[in-house]
């Protein structure tokens, strides 16, 4: 198990490697599993020993089961990689913000094509994440349950009869199950309903959040909706309510684009085409105004409005735009800006019509 930033960086970004006509709305499906050993410290009272020991017992765990295609996984110390190196973790989902600022004693292992991985000593010590484009709860749960198995067989988990697996934060004991699904609504936004229908979703006992978890917005039109309770139900039961109400927002946001294409179509066009017209023409993008702008001719393409425009290459920019990407493609370190300045040439070379 080894591995480089960079030869992680040859791969197409796993959750948004794909795009049809049926994912237009749910752009990927993750489901991350909380689990600790049992008769060891859990990560908030262990000692820096206890944390190697823990690093070894799952990487080996995790070679001996071939359970993210090791030996061929990536392997990678925090401690020893750069701020920036960090940074592209974060935004490729693949670590946490709280597991990157960990100092030592923590470990990532990735499938090579990133649609696995666990976060070792992050709040729990072990977080295992699935990770998939689209809406597609039952494939993940079935490749996460699969990993958590042949994990199980070799590691003993901390599990009590009646609480389930037991884990640093009391909210989520017992499955230890955190499902999500992320969604574009701008439909929603533009409709001014996006308020109410997310006040309807909380009192499902379901969170929203931003692209990246807990505690960011939704830039881009991107809210990632998630389980709250992981006590007292089963994963079936958390999946199959995710899924319910993930199938209705899909219902409304597909009728607000309708009701926005119906009733204000040329409003529609104007929003589309002002955001691809900042982003071919503009010579300074902050992170958040690109990501707006990519949100409408994201939509754009979704509903037709674009014959020449490739949504796999929609899809690229909203990673590539980040800041950590930018500059690990620019090959330096870059304040913010000349982030701006190189954020806005590379939208208008990437999207400039091609003759």
């Amino acid at each position: 198990m080894s591995g480089t930033i960079d030869e992680l960086l040859k791969n197409p970004v796993s959750f948004l490697a794909d795009a049809s006509a049926d994912e237009d709305i749910a752009i990927s499906t993750r489901i991350r599993l909380a689990r600790n050993l049992g008769g060891r410290a859990f990560p908030i009272a262990a000692t820096p020993e206890s944390d190697l020991e823990v690093c070894e017992l799952v990487s080996r765990a995790a070679a001996e089961s071939g359970a993210l295609g090791c030996p061929e996984c990536f392997s990678f110390d925090p401690a020893e990689l750069s701020e920036l190196d960090r940074e592209i973790l974060l935004e490729r989902r693949l670590a946490s913000r709280e597991f990157i600022a960990k100092t030592g004693g923590t470990r990532l292992l990735v499938r090579s094509d990133e649609s696995c991985s666990i976060m070792i000593n992050e709040e729990d010590q072990l977080r295992i994440q699935a990770l998939r484009p689209g809406f597609c709860l039952d494939e993940v749960w079935s490749a996460i349950d699969r990993l958590d198995d042949e994990l199980g067989s070799r590691l003993d988990y901390a599990f009590d009869s009646r609480l389930g697996f037991l884990t640093s934060c009391p909210t989520n004991v017992g499955t230890g199950m955190r499902a999500s699904v992320m969604l574009h609504l701008p439909g929603l936004v533009l409709t001014g309903q996006i308020g109410p229908v997310m006040q309807g979703v909380r009192k499902l006992n379901l969170a929203v959040r931003g692209i990246f978890g807990e505690g960011t917005d939704n830039r881009g039109n991107l809210f990632q909706i998630s389980n709250q309770t992981t006590l007292g139900e089963s994963e079936r039961q958390i999946i199959d309510h995710l899924k319910l109400v993930i199938d209705q927002l899909i219902t409304h946001e597909k009728n607000a684009r309708r009701q926005l294409l119906a009733h204000d179509r040329y409003g529609t066009l104007d929003h589309v085409g002002r955001a691809y017209g900042v982003l071919l023409h503009s010579y300074k993008l902050s992170s958040e105004e690109a990501l707006q702008c990519l949100s409408g001719v994201r939509l754009g393409v979704d509903v037709g409005l674009f014959s020449g425009l490739d949504i796999h290459l929609v899809n690229e920019l909203f990673i590539a735009i980040n800041p950590a990407h930018l500059q690990k493609a620019a090959g330096v370190s870059l304040g913010e800006p000349e982030r701006d300045i190189r954020r806005a040439a590379l939208c208008r070379e990437r999207l400039k019509p091609r003759v």
